[in-house]
C-alpha cells in the first residue's frame, strides 16, 4: 500500500537515531514497540490456532493462552492437497486474530520435511516444495483476507531440531534452489505475505538473519517480497549485521541489550543509516497496515464464530486423513459388537507440542463421537491399551485388549505417537511406534482380523505389521475435532480425503539423509542432494511402504481422455484429463502431474511433482482436469549462471494417483536455447550412491567440504548446553538458568518442561542478553565468555562426538 509506506516513512523521518533503533525491536516477547499515534501490534503463534497468551505475559510459556480454536496442523492440511480448504482455514484463523486484536499470526510454517524424524514436521506441509508452497500460499493468503498479517516461517533450511539454534546446514546451491527456497518462493509470490521470519540456524556458515543474499538479493529483489522481515525469538546473532542483511524487526525485544552495539555500528559507519532507516519504516508500515485492517474490520460483519470454526475444523480433518489400507470393511456398518481399543480414543492426540500449542475451545474424542453417532445400532464396548502418556503397555491391558477383541465383530484399534514422542526443540530418535502400540495392534489382530488401525501422530512411523490389518486410516493430528471426524470417516459420513504429502519408509536406515542425520554438533551436511522423499524412493528403487500421494477413497476414479499440448514456443504445456467417478459413492481424487527429463545433463530424479488438482465429484460424474506447465516446471537451477535453465529435449508428463501409480503418461519435445554454465556441469553427476563421497559432495559445492567448528574455546554462538564440558561452565550454567527463568514461564506439565529444558540447552551464549530482562547486555556477556576460557584454557579442542 503506497499510501502506508509514505506514510512511515514520515514518521521515521522524525525519528533520532537512537528512536529508530528502539522501533526495530519489540516492546516484549509479544508486541512491536509503539509509534507517536498508534500502539504496537502483537505478534503470536498460530499456524493452526491462536496461541495468544492471556493478559500481560512476557515470557514464552504454553500453559496459559486463550481458548483458541485448534484446526489441524499443516501435516494434516498437506495431505488434503486442497489449496481451496486451506484458504477457508486460514479465513478462520485471520477472523479468530481479528477477534483477539492480534496483528500477525506466526504461521504458515513452511520447512520442507527433509527427515520423516524431524521433531517438527507436524506444522510443515511437505516433502515436496511445490505441494507445499501452494498450500502455504493458500493459507497466507486466507488470513490475509481478514485484515491480518501472516509470517512465513522459518526462512530457510530449518529442517530440523537439534542444535537448530546453531547448526550450519551445509548444502549446495542447486539442491538448496530447487527444494529448499522453492516453496518459500511460491508462497511469496503468490501468498503475498506482510512479514516472513528468518530462521536460527546457519546456511553455508552464515546465520540466515544475517545473510544478505537470502533476505535481500534473493527474497526481495528476486521474489519481489515487500513486507518486513522479523526474526525468530531469541535469534539475533549480530544486530547491525542483521539490519544490513534485511532484518527488520528483533523478537522478542531484548530490553535494550543491542542498542549500544548498534549505535556504535551506525556512528563508526559500519550500519549504514540508510538500512537503520528502511528497517524502521517497514516496522511502522505493518503497525500501520495492521491497524488499518482492523479498522475495517470494525466496519465489516466479519466475526469469529466458534461453532462455525469448530465444524470447519471438523470437516478440514476428515479432508486431510489418508486410508492407507482397507480390505473393504471400512466404511463400517455400525452393527453387532465393535470394541474401540486404546487411550487415544478417549485422551487425544490432537496437535503438536511447542510454540504451535493451542488451547481449544471444545475437544471431541473418538469414543464419545463414535458411541453417539452409532447409537443403539451396534454396542460398542472399550479397552484402555496403554498408558497414553508413555505410550507403555502391559500384560494385563493387552489380555483386556486382546479379549475385547476376540469377542468382537470389529476392532479398532487408536496408536500413534504420544506427545513426548514428537515436539518443538527436539527430534524423533526413531521411526517406530512405542513398543506399546505395536505388541497392542499384533495382539488385537491376532485376536480378531477385523481389525482397523487408526494412527495419530503428527510424521511417519514405520509399519512393520502394515499388512496384517484389515485396514489402515492415518488420521495425523486432527486438531479439536479430530475426533469426530475419525468417527465420520469409519462410519463412511466422509471421505478420506487425504493423499499422502510425505512418503513413509519401510525403514529410516533405507534414506540418504540418515546417513548425516542429525549431523554434527554443529553442522549438518546435505550430502543426499535431491534425494529426499519420493524423489529418492522412485529414483533408487527402494519402495516406500506408503508412497507420496498415495491413498484409498470409498469409490474408485477411472481417466480418460489424456493429453498433453505444448505451447507454441515450445517452453511450456497444457496438460488435460478427465477423470470419472466410477463407483458408488461421492468421492474426491488428487490429480497429480509428475515431469521426468528424459535425458539430462545433471543429475535429476526420476520424476517431480510439478502440478495437481483435487476434484470432487458424485458417483457416474466426470470432470475434466486441466494443468498448466510452465517453463519452470521443466528448469534445472545452474549455479553458474545463477538462473534457472531448461535443457530442451524430451520430457515425460505422467499423470496418476500417486508418484507410483500411474495413470497416463505422454512424451513432448520441449524447445530452449539455454546452455548450462561451467560451474553447473561441476558436481554433475550428484550423489553416485544416494549419498555423496567427500569428493562428490565438494564438486556439489563447488568448494570443500567445510570442517565443522569445534565447541571449545566458548564464543557468543556457543550454547548453554556446551558450557556443561567445564566446571567454570557448569557453574555459570546454575548462575544464569535462575536469571532467565521468567523468560520461560512455569510450564505446568512434564512434557513442556522437557521442551523448555531442550530449548534452554540449545540456546547461544547470545541470547541470555536478550532473555535477561535487560540484566545483561551482548557486552557482558562477551566479558563472561572471555572468563569462562581463561577459566579452562586446556579444554580447547575440537569435539565431534557431542
Amino acid at each position: 500500500m503506497p499510501e502506508l509506506r509514505s506514510r512511515a516513512e514520515e514518521i521515521v523521518a522524525g525519528l533520532n537515531t537512537e528512536q529508530k533503533i528502539a522501533l526495530v525491536s519489540g516492546k516484549n516477547f509479544w508486541y512491536s514497540k509503539d509509534l507517536p499515534e498508534h500502539e504496537g501490534i502483537m505478534l503470536t503463534d498460530g499456524p493452526h490456532g491462536l496461541r495468544k497468551q492471556a493478559g500481560s505475559a512476557d515470557h514464552v510459556g504454553l500453559a496459559d493462552s486463550v481458548p483458541a480454536t485448534c484446526f489441524p496442523p499443516a501435516v494434516n492440511l498437506g495431505s488434503s492437497w486442497d489449496p481451496n480448504l486451506v484458504e477457508e482455514v486460514g479465513a478462520a484463523l485471520g477472523r479468530e486474530a481479528l477477534a483477539q486484536e492480534v496483528g500477525v499470526v506466526l504461521g504458515p510454517g513452511l520447512n520442507l520435511k527433509r527427515h520423516p524424524a524431524g521433531g517438527r514436521n507436524f506444522e510443515y506441509f511437505s516433502e515436496d516444495p511445490f505441494l507445499a508452497g501452494k498450500l502455504a500460499a493458500a493459507l497466507t493468503r486466507g488470513i490475509q483476507s481478514q485484515g491480518v498479517g501472516a509470517c512465513l516461517k522459518h526462512y530457510a533450511v530449518n529442517n530440523q531440531e537439534t542444535a537448530r539454534m546453531r547448526i550450519d546446514a551445509v548444502v549446495d546451491e542447486r539442491t538448496l534452489r530447487e527444494l529448499y527456497l522453492t516453496g518459500f518462493e511460491i508462497a511469496v509470490r503468490e501468498g503475498k505475505p506482510w512479514t516472513v521470519m528468518s530462521a536460527y540456524n546457519r546456511v553455508n556458515g552464515t546465520h540466515a538473519g544475517e545473510s544478505r543474499e537470502l533476505l535481500t538479493d534473493i527474497l526481495r529483489d528476486e521474489w519481489g517480497f515487500d513486507g518486513l522481515v522479523m526474526t525468530d525469538w531469541l535469534a539475533t546473532y549480530d544486530r547491525p549485521a542483521a539490519i544490513h542483511a534485511g532484518v527488520d524487526l528483533e523478537m522478542p525485544g531484548s530490553q535494550g541489550a543491542w542498542d549500544k552495539v548498534t549505535a556504535r555500528a551506525v556512528q563508526r559507519g559500519e550500519l549504514a543509516e540508510e538500512d537503520l532507516d528502511l528497517a524502521a519504516t517497514r516496522v511502522a508500515e505493518l503497525i500501520l497496515r495492521a491497524h488499518a485492517g482492523r479498522a475495517k474490520a470494525r466496519k465489516s460483519d466479519s466475526a469469529a464464530d466458534a461453532d462455525a470454526h469448530h465444524a470447519l475444523a471438523r470437516r478440514a480433518a476428515a479432508a486431510g486423513m489418508v486410508l492407507l489400507a482397507n480390505d473393504g470393511i471400512l466404511p463400517l456398518k455400525p452393527q453387532g459388537k465393535i470394541a474401540v481399543i486404546g487411550e487415544f480414543a478417549t485422551s487425544p492426540r490432537y496437535q503438536g507440542a511447542g510454540s504451535s500449542q493451542v488451547r481449544p475451545t471444545r475437544l471431541d474424542t473418538f469414543l464419545e463421537a463414535f458411541t453417539e453417532a452409532v447409537g443403539e445400532r451396534a454396542e460398542v464396548t472399550y479397552a484402555r491399551g496403554y498408558d497414553v502418556a508413555t505410550g507403555n503397555s502391559y500384560h494385563h491391558l493387552l489380555e483386556q485388549a486382546a479379549e475385547a477383541a476376540s469377542s468382537a465383530d470389529a476392532a479398532i484399534v487408536m496408536v500413534g505417537l504420544p506427545a513426548m514422542y514428537e515436539s518443538e526443540g527436539y527430534d524423533r530418535q526413531s521411526l517406530r511406534l512405542p513398543p506399546g502400540h505395536d505388541r497392542l495392534v499384533e495382539a488385537v489382530v491376532e485376536a480378531n482380523p477385523r481389525t482397523i488401525v487408526v494412527l495419530s501422530n503428527g510424521a511417519p512411523v514405520e509399519l512393520p505389521w502394515a499388512d496384517a490389518p484389515a485396514a489402515i486410516l492415518e488420521a495425523y493430528l486432527g486438531g479439536q475435532a479430530g475426533g469426530s471426524a475419525i468417527a465420520d470417516v469409519i462410519l463412511g459420513d466422509a471421505e478420506p480425503g487425504g493423499r499422502l504429502a510425505e512418503s513413509f519408509p519401510a525403514s529410516a536406515e533405507d534414506l540418504p539423509a540418515s546417513s548425516t542425520w542429525p549431523g554434527e554438533p554443529t553442522q549438518v551436511e546435505y550430502r543426499e542432494g535431491l534425494y529426499v522423499g519420493y524423489r529418492f524412493h522412485d529414483t533408487a528403487h527402494v519402495p516406500a511402504r506408503f508412497p507420496f500421494g498415495h491413498g484409498l477413497s470409498y469409490t474408485s476414479f477411472a481417466y480418460s481422455r489424456f493429453k498433453v499440448a505444448v505451447a507454441k514456443d515450445g517452453s511450456g504445456a497444457t496438460v488435460t484429463v478427465t477423470v470419472k467417478n466410477t463407483g458408488k459413492r461421492a468421492g474426491s481424487e488428487v490429480v497429480q502431474v509428475y515431469v521426468r527429463d528424459v535425458e539430462s545433463t545433471l543429475y535429476r530424479p526420476a520424476k517431480e511433482l510439478r502440478g495437481f488438482r483435487k476434484v470432487h465429484l458424485d458417483p457416474g460424474k466426470s470432470a475434466t482436469v486441466q494443468i498448466e506447465l510452465d517453463r519452470r516446471a521443466f528448469a534445472v537451477w545452474d549455479r553458474g549462471a545463477r538462473a534457472w535453465a531448461v535443457e530442451g529435449g524430451e520430457f515425460e508428463i505422467l499423470v496418476g494417483s500417486s508418484s507410483t501409480d500411474i495413470r497416463e503418461r505422454a512424451t513432448v519435445a520441449i524447445a530452449s536455447d539455454d546452455e548450462l554454465s561451467e560451474a553447473a556441469l561441476q558436481g554433475a553427476e550428484g550423489p553416485s550412491s544416494w549419498v555423496a563421497t567427500d569428493e562428490e559432495f565438494a564438486a556439489m559445492l563447488g568448494r570443500a567440504v567445510p570442517t565443522p567448528a569445534p565447541l571449545l574455546p566458548f564464543h557468543l554462538d556457543s550454547t548453554v548446553g556446551d558450557l556443561e564440558q567445564t566446571a567454570a561452565g557448569r557453574f555459570f550454567v546454575r548462575q544464569i538458568s535462575k536469571a532467565t527463568a521468567g523468560a520461560f514461564g512455569a510450564e505446568e506439565d512434564e512434557h513442556s518442561a522437557r521442551i523448555f529444558e531442550e530449548m534452554f540447552k540449545a540456546m547461544p551464549l547470545r541470547g541470555l542478553a536478550m532473555a535477561s530482562d535487560g540484566r545483561l547486555d551482548i557486552g557482558k556477556v562477551r566479558a563472561i565468555v572471555g572468563l569462562l576460557n581463561v577459566l579452562s584454557p586446556k579444554t580447547w579442542v575440537l569435539r565431534r562426538d557431542g
